[in-house]
């Protein structure tokens, strides 16, 4: 029935090697993902995500390692037996056959016939709210609508995980959060295992449980929206998920799990840190809200020149130069016009930043 809620299924991948060629692909992932939980693999053009979701479904054999569903391995079946949904970016609709014909050809490619096959579908429009449009043809629908077609096709064989490839890449902006909130809204209700493959970290921060952040062929890191945000556990991540200004320093003091650190910037700031010591140089990672214009100098602030400022809605991004030439950006709120501060000022963190540390890298991360 629509909207009823199911129990979820499980997805184990373990160490899984994927390789073309002399190229790895994927690097010995492994990830769980539980009953009901949606998992967004994020991260830059071949970091291995799509690797991964083609794996899973059983498009790509992998080297070794295993993938489980329910705790049974899937090794073997080819992905019409493993009972996995798939939504492409671009639909892959039947173009000569209607909304009803494609949201049933699954459940027919299984032998399906008669009243059974004619519920199930009108169930599915339904839930996915198309159902007077049943008779069309995918060239006579829109974006969006022609992914909920693609989305009540995928769910009409009842599959136990549900593999979403860039779904939303190509529509707007508009219909694109219109989407996302209708396929989260679809999967809490139905209480839907999924993975989703994105290059879009808005989208996996708000549809997302937690998100996978991979890179050349691992995963950096897994965590929650939050957690990867506000505490990323390496560089990379820090500078990849959302933005980051870094700034060099060296280590003045460590005591009792309190770091001084001497910005190169001019100024020093103390905070919680552990993995580093007394003489080390190393990176601070300050998210750009974290940071604020202040009103003359003082303890724990640094010299800026101020650059340009751009109004992003009911945010200010303004663009800061330190001493040693690091370029910042820092996020106010607006209200009213963009005050003018004129073009030299100081800079320091807010009362509630949190800033990562980490040893200053040998090479530039990419």
């Amino acid at each position: 029935m629509p909207g009823s809620i199911r129990r979820g299924h499980t997805l184990d991948v373990e160490d899984l090697i994927v390789r073309y060629g002399s190229f790895v692909a994927l690097a010995g992932v492994s990830l769980s993902v539980e009953p009901g939980e949606v998992v967004a693999l994020l991260g830059p053009s071949g970091c291995g995500k799509t690797t991964l979701l083609r794996t899973v479904a059983g498009f790509v054999r992998q080297a070794s390692g295993a993938v489980m569903i329910d705790g049974e391995r899937v090794d073997a079946l080819p992905p019409n037996r493993r009972n996995v949904g798939i939504v492409f970016q671009n639909y892959a609709l039947f173009p000569h056959m209607t909304v009803a014909e494609n949201v049933a050809y699954g459940l027919r490619a299984r032998g399906q016939r008669g009243e059974a096959v004619t519920k199930r579908v009108a169930e599915l429009l339904e839930l996915v709210q198309l159902g007077p449009l049943r008779d069309r043809r995918p060239a006579h629908l829109s974006g969006g609508q022609q992914q909920r077609v693609a989305l009540a096709r995928a769910l009409a064989i009842d599959p136990r995980i549900l593999l979403l490839d860039e779904p939303f890449a190509a529509l707007d902006r508009s219909l694109r959060l219109d989407m996302q909130i209708e396929i989260k809204r679809l999967q809490r209700s139905l209480g839907l295992t999924a993975i989703l493959v994105t290059h879009d970290q808005d989208e996996a921060m708000s549809v997302a449980d937690r998100i996978a952040v991979m890179r050349r062929g691992r995963i950096e890191q897994l965590g929650s929206p939050v957690a990867v945000y506000d505490t990323p556990a390496t560089l990379f991540v820090a500078g990849f998920i959302g933005t980051a200004n870094r700034l060099a320093g060296t280590v003045k003091a460590v005591v009792a799990g309190r770091v001084t650190v001497r910005l190169d910037a001019g100024a020093e700031v103390t905070l919680d840190a552990c993995g580093v010591g007394a003489g080390q140089r190393v990176l601070l990672s300050v998210r750009p809200e974290h940071l604020m214009l202040a009103d003359g100098p003082g303890e724990g602030r640094f010299p800026v020149t101020l650059g340009l400022a751009v109004p992003l809605g009911g945010q200010t991004i303004r663009e800061a130069t330190t001493s040693d030439g690091t370029t910042l950006r820092l996020t106010e709120t607006r209200r009213g016009a963009i005050p003018d501060h004129g073009p030299r000022g100081f800079c320091r963190l807010a009362e509630d930043a949190r800033p990562a540390l980490f040893p200053f890298p040998d090479t530039v991360e990419d």
